[in-house]
């Protein structure tokens, strides 16, 4: 049996919540205090969400790199501009700004996976088929990774697709509804990638405006729904050469708690834990490798 080479990074998507505090950060943050440079303490990967909204700036992406450096193991993954992925009206202008940002992560070999998202609504045709194709040619030249929802593009045609132009296929567990995509294990580049957005059925499809946004990633996977990822994550390594596993149910530091979990399932090795999170999150002590900095009278 071969040796299984693959580099396997977890993290959670995002950093910057106000929810957080509390939860996967300290309630009262000391100076100097920055989020990512304290989840590289615990992790060797986040996804970085703000470049989905706008384009990350140069300047900022150079301030990550330098925020991470203790950590030499630490890659990050980026979502593209949703102007590529939900409005098909990119300029070249567009995509400057995009490598503008995108460069100096690249360029300091911190640019693990540039990850294209697309909507449930951006269904398979011969039209949305083409259109990807031209976003992966116009990207070519980072290590890209396709996300999509919709189950009509589980098909050899789409992995194909992928595989000629050396892009990841995104391995997502979601409220499976409807036409929705179920969990998979493939990989078809030299990237492997794994979200998981949590299963909240509930509100992952709802339009009340009365409903926070965030509820929809309020979930926390308990330990026997993690498992069967641990065994698809493995499956991917087989095949990739650097997986990425994102955990994106990210209220009150969720996707946190369970990067942790598959971190341990994976090394079957206890792990570092942030010391708010296990106050809140009891089922974390079994994991920490190491005891309560203070003493706990109950």
């Amino acid at each position: 049996m071969a040796k299984k080479t693959a580099t396997m990074r977890v993290g959670p998507a995002g950093w910057s919540y106000p929810d957080w505090a509390g939860y996967a950060y300290p309630a009262r943050k000391p100076q100097g205090f920055h989020e990512v440079t304290y989840l590289a303490e615990f992790f060797d990967t986040v996804e970085i969400n703000s470049s989905f909204y706008n384009p990350a700036r140069a300047d900022h992406a150079k301030l990550w790199v330098e925020r991470v450096a203790a950590n030499r193991n630490f890659q990050f993954t980026a979502k593209l501009w949703q102007r590529f992925t939900h409005d098909p009206s990119a300029t070249a202008e567009d995509e400057k700004l995009v490598r503008a940002g995108f460069d100096p992560l690249r360029d300091a070999e911190k640019l693990g996976a540039v990850l294209l998202q697309f909507p449930f609504s951006f269904h398979r045709t011969k039209e949305t088929l083409g259109y990807l194709d031209g976003v992966l040619t116009r990207f070519a030249d980072y290590p890209l990774v396709v996300e999509v929802r919709h189950a009509t593009w589980n098909v050899p045609e789409v992995f194909e697709l992928l595989r000629e132009r050396g892009a990841g296929f995104c391995n997502v567990d979601q409220p499976v509804i409807g036409k929705s995509l179920e969990p998979s294990a493939l990989a078809t580049g030299p990237v492997g990638y794994v979200r998981l957005h949590g299963r909240r059925y509930d509100t992952w499809f709802s339009d009340d405006a009365t409903i926070p946004a965030y509820e929809r990633y309020n979930y926390l996977y308990s330990e026997n729904e993690l498992r069967p990822w641990a065994d698809r994550v493995e499956k991917v390594a087989d095949a990739a050469r650097n997986v990425f596993v994102i955990t994106n149910n990210h209220y009150q530091g969720k996707g946190v708690v369970n990067a942790l979990q598959l971190i341990s399932m994976l090394s079957k090795a206890k792990v570092k834990v942030p010391e708010p999170l296990r106050e809140r999150y009891p089922e974390l002590e079994k994991i920490a490798s190491e005891g309560p900095r203070e003493p706990r009278l109950f």
